[in-house]
């Protein structure tokens, strides 16, 4: 796998509020583009899928790592297509830090547009961060 792109931000809340949030998968489509719902088939927990509705199609990622509280990792495998959106909660005085790495790699003929597929990942994806954090200015956690 190789960087697609990474981001980061902090967000005025404790790291419990903000993980809680991060893990709403109803309030998705609030902050990732493109996303219009997304559904849980299971737990918060390693091996859980989530179906993704996007564009009027449905996408499937898993959880393939969790520390819950802390880090999550959602693969999506499409056509050819693996990433890894590895996302992480650091306590940063009375903050939260948030990161994210997008790490992507390609199959079979994609493999010679492997740049151009990491360059529209970062296009699509690299504002989920501040939009996740905007979040919190709309709709502050109780």
């Amino acid at each position: 796998m190789t960087t697609a792109f990474t981001a980061t931000t902090t967000i005025g809340h404790p790291i419990g509020a903000v993980w809680e949030r991060l893990v709403d998968w109803e309030t998705v489509d609030r902050w990732m583009p493109g996303v219009d719902a997304v559904r849980a088939q299971g737990p918060v927990a390693p091996g859980s899928t989530l179906v993704f509705t996007a564009r009027g199609k449905e996408r499937l990622a898993t959880i393939t790592a969790l520390e819950p509280g802390r880090s999550i990792t959602l693969r999506s495998v499409q056509a050819g297509v693996t990433a890894d959106y590895t996302y992480e909660c650091v306590t940063h005085d009375q903050s939260t830090h948030l990161d994210l790495v997008a790490d992507c790699s390609m199959s079979g003929p994609l493999r010679l547009l492997g740049p151009v597929m990491k360059y529209a990942i970062r296009r699509a994806d690299s504002g989920q961060l501040a939009a996740f954090a905007a979040t919190f200015a709309t709709t502050p956690p109780e």
